[in-house]
């Protein structure tokens, strides 16, 4: 069964344009590399703080493969280097319902 890693977090007041290449020159190739199939991102443009700025989410074909691309070292240096320019981060693992979930 399919599952979806999603994830949220904030950019770093400052960091847009760093967060942004970073985003597209490293984190969704590398991911991607990784197993995980990106099914959906989210911007919000107007939060009054309770919100996560960015929400994500990537799918694997069952837990055991999202458990080996959470437990890889090349997952670890891609989430540390995404910490750089991100606050707030979170994350989850549910089951592939086929509707929006949070």
């Amino acid at each position: 069964m399919n599952v979806k890693l999603i994830m949220n977090w904030d950019i770093k007041p400052g960091r847009d344009q760093e967060y942004f290449e970073f985003l597209v020159r490293e984190w969704i190739p590398g991911t991607t590399s990784l197993g995980l199939k990106h099914s959906g991102a989210w911007v919000t443009t107007y939060s009054r703080g309770d919100t996560p700025q960015i929400m994500t989410e990537g799918i694997a074909k069952d837990i055991i493969t999202m458990k080996d691309i959470l437990d890889s070292s090349a997952w670890n240096q891609l989430h540390d280097r995404l910490l750089e320019y991100v606050i707030n981060y979170e994350q989850k693992i549910v089951r592939v319902t086929g509707n929006f979930q949070l």
